[in-house]
C-alpha cells in the first residue's frame, strides 16, 4: 500500500449549502469530483494526526463507493482511526450521536437527506464538528475556498474494506472500525424515554404503523420500536433501506407518506402513524384523519416535555427557525423561558444547544430535536410522541386539540415551487426586496403590515451576523407571509412560501387549513408576482 499524490483540477460550483454539498450522482461520478471536495475538508482541518473521525451515509445509490475512498483519502491524510457503520450505513442523527458518545473529532455524512435517490437521483456530502453538529459557516467558507484552487488530493491504493464485518482492521496507518449503526443510538434513546411504559402500551393492543420509505431509519425503527418496545412485526412498513429509496420521494409529509395518510385516514386505521426521511433526521407525526404539522408537533412536546425521563427537569429555551410558526412561541412564554427564532439550517441551533440556552428546537421543515445531539432527529420525535400517549393515555388527536384549546391554533401552511428557473427566481426575491421599506402600514387584503423585512440573525452566544434569510411580512395581528429560497434541491432554485394565521377561538379551530390561510396566499402572490416571473400557476408541493 502507498500513498498517491494525483494531480487535478477545481470543478465549479462545489459552494457548500444548507446541508453540505448536493448534486446529482452523476456529477459526484465524474473522476475527481469527489476527492476534490472531500480533499477540501481535509485541507481545512489541517494535520489529522491523531483524530478520530465518523463515516456514513443513508444508503443510497453511490454511498457504498463514496465510503471507500473517503476511507483511503482520511488514511492518506494520517487520521488515526474511522468509526463507519456497518454496510457503510448511518443515520444523521447517529451520526451526531456517535460522534458525541466516543469523543471523535468530527464526522463525514454522506446524504442528500429528503431528496430522491438512484442512479439518477441526489447524492450528497457534509462535514460535522466534534459537537456532532453541521460545520458552521466559516467552515464550510474554507471548504469552499479550497475547493477554487486544489490541484491534488491524496488517497492511498489500499484496496477495498470489508464493510459488511463489525470489527477493526488496518488501512495504512489507520484503524478502521466498522460497528454497528444503531446501537449506540438506541442506547441514548433508552435513557431518554421511559421505554417500560411505552411496552406497556403496546402490550395492550395500541397499534402503531412507521413508514421507513425504504430509507436509513427502517432499521433503527425496526430495532427499537420491534424489538425493544415489543411492537408486533409489521408495525415498521417499508423497512428496507434501498440504494433509489424504492422509488419513493423520501420525504415524510402528507404528499409524498400519502400511503401512511391513506392508512391512517381509513376505518381501521391504527392508533398512531409515523414516518421518517431519507437519512432519519425528519418526521411526520399522524393520528386518525389528522396530519400534525411539525410546527404543532414541536409546540406539543415543549408543553408535555416533563413526561419524558430526560426532559424532567424541565427546558432552559426553545429555538425555531423563522419561517416555523410562533406556536412554540406560545409554549415559551407559558413556561416562563425564552424561545429563539433562528434562520432556517440546523446548524444555527448549535451554539443555543451549546450553551444551554436551549434544550428543544425544530423547523416546520419536519425537523425537530434536542440537546441530545446536534441534528434534527426523527426517530427521537417519534419516540417522543410515543412517550407522551403512554404517559397520558390519550390519543394524538386529544393531545391536539387539547393543545389548541390551551394556546390556540396557528393555521399554517408551506407553498413549495420546485425547480424554478433560478434567475427569474432570483429576480422575483430582489423585486420583492425593493418593495419592503414602502410596505409597513399599507392595507393588504384586509391585513395591514406592521414589518417587512429580509431577516437578520445575530447568533446571541458568538455575535456572528447571518443575512438575508428570508422575506418576511408581519400583520398587525401576528400574521406572517415569509418567502425565501432553499438551498437543499439540486435542480434550478426552489421557492418556499410560507403562511401563518393565528385563531384564539376554539370554535373556528376546524377551519381547512388552505381555505384559512386565502386571504394570505392572495398577498404572497400580489406581492411576488410569483406567476407572472416564473410561469408556475401552482406550487409543486404544498405541506
Amino acid at each position: 500500500m502507498t500513498i498517491q499524490t494525483i494531480a487535478t483540477t477545481p470543478f465549479a460550483g462545489q459552494r457548500p449549502g444548507t446541508s453540505g454539498l448536493r448534486k446529482k450522482v452523476t456529477e459526484f461520478q465524474q473522476p475527481g469530483y469527489l476527492e476534490n471536495f472531500v480533499e477540501a475538508i481535509f485541507l481545512t482541518l489541517g494535520d489529522c494526526s491523531g483524530r478520530t473521525l465518523v463515516l456514513g451515509g443513508d444508503g443510497r445509490f453511490f454511498n457504498r463507493e463514496a465510503v471507500q475512498t473517503i476511507l483511503r483519502m482520511a488514511a492518506a491524510h494520517k487520521v488515526a482511526k474511522v468509526l463507519v457503520g456497518r454496510g457503510g450505513i448511518l443515520s444523521t442523527p447517529a451520526v451526531s450521536c456517535v460522534i458525541r458518545k466516543h469523543g471523535a473529532n468530527g464526522g463525514i455524512v454522506l446524504s442528500a437527506s429528503h431528496n430522491p435517490g438512484g442512479p439518477d437521483g441526489d447524492f450528497g456530502i457534509k462535514y460535522n464538528i466534534e459537537n456532532g453538529g453541521p460545520a458552521p459557516e466559516k467552515i464550510t467558507e474554507a471548504i469552499f475556498a479550497h475547493t477554487l484552487t486544489v490541484n491534488a488530493y491524496r488517497i492511498s491504493d489500499a484496496g477495498p474494506v470489508d464493510l459488511d464485518r463489525i470489527g477493526t482492521t488496518q488501512l495504512e496507518d489507520m484503524q478502521v472500525e466498522v460497528i454497528d449503526p444503531v446501537a449506540d443510538y438506541a442506547e441514548l434513546m433508552e435513557r431518554l424515554f421511559d421505554f417500560d411504559a411505552i411496552r406497556a402500551l403496546f402490550s395492550k393492543g395500541f397499534r402503531m404503523r412507521f413508514d421507513g420509505m425504504s430509507a436509513v431509519s427502517g432499521p433503527y425503527a425496526k430495532a427499537i420500536i420491534e424489538g425493544m418496545l415489543g411492537a408486533p412485526a409489521g408495525t415498521v412498513i417499508n423497512g428496507e433501506p434501498r440504494e433509489d429509496f424504492g422509488g419513493h420521494h423520501p420525504d415524510p409529509n402528507p404528499v409524498n407518506a400519502a400511503e401512511l395518510v391513506a392508512l391512517m385516514d381509513g376505518a381501521d386505521a391504527p392508533d398512531f402513524g409515523a414516518a421518517s426521511d431519507g437519512d432519519g433526521d425528519r418526521n411526520m407525526i399522524v393520528g386518525r384523519r389528522l396530519a400534525v404539522s411539525p410546527s404543532d408537533s414541536l409546540a406539543i412536546i415543549a408543553a408535555n416535555a416533563t413526561l419524558a425521563p430526560g426532559y424532567r427537569a424541565g427546558l432552559t429555551g426553545i429555538a425555531r427557525s423563522m419561517p416555523t410558526s410562533q406556536a412554540a412561541d406560545r409554549v415559551a412564554a407559558a413556561l416562563g423561558i425564552p424561545c429563539y427564532e433562528t434562520p432556517t439550517g440546523w446548524k444555527y441551533f448549535g451554539n443555543l444547544l451549546d450553551a444551554g440556552m436551549a434544550t428543544l428546537c425544530g423547523e416546520e421543515s419536519y425537523g425537530t430535536g434536542s440537546d441530545h445531539i446536534r441534528e434534527k432527529d426523527g426517530l427521537w420525535a417519534v419516540l417522543f410522541w410515543l412517550n407522551l400517549l403512554a404517559a397520558t393515555g390519550k390519543s394524538v388527536n386529544q393531545l391536539v386539540e387539547e393543545h389548541w384549546a390551551r394556546f390556540g391554533r396557528n393555521y399554517y401552511s408551506r407553498h413549495d415551487y420546485e425547480a424554478v428557473d433560478a434567475e427569474a427566481a432570483d429576480q422575483m426575491m430582489g423585486a420583492l426586496r425593493g418593495k419592503l421599506a414602502e410596505l409597513p402600514g399599507q392595507d393588504l387584503g384586509g391585513y395591514t403590515v406592521q414589518l417587512a423585512d429580509d431577516f437578520v440573525y445575530t447568533d446571541p452566544v458568538d455575535n456572528s451576523v447571518a443575512t438575508r434569510q428570508g422575506v418576511r411580512i408581519v400583520m398587525t395581528d401576528g400574521s406572517r407571509v415569509v418567502l425565501r429560497l432553499s438551498g437543499t434541491g439540486t435542480e434550478g432554485a426552489t421557492v418556499r412560501i410560507y403562511l401563518e394565521r393565528y385563531e384564539a377561538d376554539p370554535a373556528r379551530h376546524g377551519l381547512d387549513t388552505q381555505a384559512a390561510l386565502a386571504p394570505l396566499i392572495a398577498i404572497a402572490e400580489q406581492l411576488s408576482a410569483l406567476k407572472a416571473r416564473t410561469g408556475r400557476q401552482q406550487p409543486s408541493v404544498v405541506t
